[in-house]
């Protein structure tokens, strides 16, 4: 693994587990570390953080579950069945003011 060093683990001084290391290239994680420090956070909370507003994004929304296609909604409604005659009458021309 060249280029890439432990954002949790030996580079934050925190024992190395399973749970806590993260490899990631050090371009970025020295970047991570900047903003952490501008913010004044640990830089491990940056990243989480930034991880778990990630993965709330993936998740479908209550709204994705709701929508519908134009022609889902027109046949959803309660006038689906009416019968009703929505065609222009072509034969009277509309009033244009110039």
């Amino acid at each position: 693994m060249t280029n890439r060093r432990t954002l949790f683990g030996d580079a934050m001084n925190i024992p190395a587990n399973e749970s806590n290391v993260v490899h990631m290239p050090a371009e970025l994680l020295a970047e991570a570390r900047k903003a952490a420090d501008e913010e004044h956070r640990p830089a491990d909370e940056l990243v989480s953080e930034a991880v778990r507003r990630y993965l709330e994004a993936r998740k479908p929304s209550a709204n994705a579950a709701r929508r519908k296609s134009l022609a889902q909604f027109l046949m959803d409604s309660p006038l689906a069945g009416a019968n009703l005659d929505l065609e222009r009458r072509k034969e009277y021309p509309r009033r244009v003011e110039l």
